[in-house]
């Protein structure tokens, strides 16, 4: 039986729940309400189900009321008494941002959620969703109503705003998380606790701002197709809820302009740092090391050939020298260029370097073959000076080689 006399009262909240003392939680699925005091019965009975079949792992729901003002409080202290695993927690002060930042704070689970009480997102899109963060891989995750594989059913005027927002982060915010509102996402409990700090908003541009934080710090962000079906209820004020997008979107774009958000300090708190300081990440960060990593083979690549070269001839000195710098040049290539880590995928990793260095070799081979024949008086020197020309054309094949090795193209 529930103590709800011994509810906790802290910091302007309420909670309540039915069980004397609290399990370990990795999920916490958040509702955000305000006077849904007929929808809310049928959400978290609906859920509460869904969560005991199909979730592998302890879960426990969240009812965030944000100052309702009607009996939607009394409804989910009711709900709390009757089904195990949930809690109800009491704002003072409306705003579903407010009410999601104050859950997802407090809650002990190692996963937080939300979705939005009508449960316009079909629950199977839930595992999907949190799976990568239980597993450690991605830090946030969002489902996306603007996909090809989604499935989307709403009136003309919804769909029109939804892509015209979303277009718009991504030419005022440089945003390029494909659905920025849609009322489904998840964060692991660790990364929110150093998000939301940084997260002004407690209405519906939460969200966005929470996200494009989130991009810029340099998490992983995985989408998740969703089917999703719109509520013809829903009470959202389209016109105002868009003016207030805009005027959060100036903020955080002056904010992100003027370096007034801790970036760096935030990702050198969550790990997600450049991986050598100063470079920048994306394909310039990743020129830049292929640079430094390029130099160091060629100068190892010289020194070698020079040194094998009156014991094993030209052609064979090349060879060996070439062979033992492109293994070296792959394995620095992978961990400092490309950032993957561990013993997962080496061999093969390899093994495709070694494709690409028999490229290197014919060119270089080549152009050996080429000077000797046209009989050319250059010298040892000479020899290592048409060389590291060919090599120069080699690398440029290289680096696009090595990026569809490591999966970079398909980040």
């Amino acid at each position: 039986m529930t103590d709800l006399a011994k509810s906790t009262k802290a910091g302007g909240l309420t909670w309540s729940s039915s069980r004397p003392s609290e399990p370990s939680y990795v999920l916490d699925v958040v509702i955000p309400v305000f006077d849904e005091e007929r929808a809310l019965g049928d959400c978290i009975r609906r859920l509460s189900r869904f969560l005991a079949a199909e979730v592998p792992y302890p879960a426990r729901i969240t009812v965030a009321d944000n100052a309702s003002t009607d009996g939607t409080l009394a409804v989910a202290r009711r709900l709390a008494e009757e089904l195990p695993h949930v809690y109800v927690m009491h704002l003072g002060a409306k705003g579903r941002g407010g009410a999601l930042h104050a859950a997802w704070t407090a809650s002990p689970a190692d996963v937080v959620a939300y979705m939005d009480v009508d449960l316009s997102t079909d629950l199977t899109a839930l595992m999907p969703l949190v799976a990568p963060l239980v597993s450690g891989h991605s830090d946030v995750a969002i489902g996306t109503r603007l996909t090809a594989s989604s499935r989307v059913i709403r009136g003309p005027k919804r769909e029109f705003v939804s892509r015209s927002y979303n277009l718009m982060l991504r030419g005022m915010l440089g945003a390029r998380f494909s659905d920025a509102q849609c009322g489904f996402k998840a964060i692991r409990a660790d990364v929110a606790r150093q998000l939301l700090p940084l997260v002004v908003d407690t209405g519906w541009f939460f969200d966005t701002e929470l996200l494009v934080i989130a991009e810029r710090a340099g998490l992983r962000i995985h989408e998740v197709p969703v089917d999703w079906i719109d509520d013809p209820d829903s009470r959202v004020d389209v016109v105002r809820t868009a003016v207030e997008d805009l005027k959060g979107c100036w903020r955080v774009g002056r904010a992100l302009a003027t370096g007034a958000l801790p970036l760096r300090e935030l990702q050198a708190a969550l790990g997600r740092e450049p991986l050598v300081p100063g470079v920048p990440k994306g394909m310039v960060g990743q020129l830049v090391r292929f640079g430094i990593v390029g130099v160091a083979s060629t100068l190892a690549y010289a020194l070698l050939y020079l040194v094998l070269h009156p014991v094993l001839g030209s052609q064979v000195a090349n060879l060996v020298a070439l062979l033992v710098t492109a293994i070296a040049n792959t394995a620095a290539n992978r961990a400092f260029t490309f950032g993957v880590r561990g013993a997962t995928g080496a061999a093969r990793h390899q093994l495709h370097g070694l494709v690409v260095f028999a490229f290197g070799l014919a060119i270089t081979s080549g152009s050996l073959f080429v000077v000797h024949r046209c009989h050319l008086p250059i010298g040892r020197v000479g020899e290592l000076s048409v060389l590291v020309v060919a090599n120069l054309v080699a690398t440029l094949v290289r680096f696009v080689a090595l990026r569809r090795v490591f999966g970079v193209h398909r980040r």
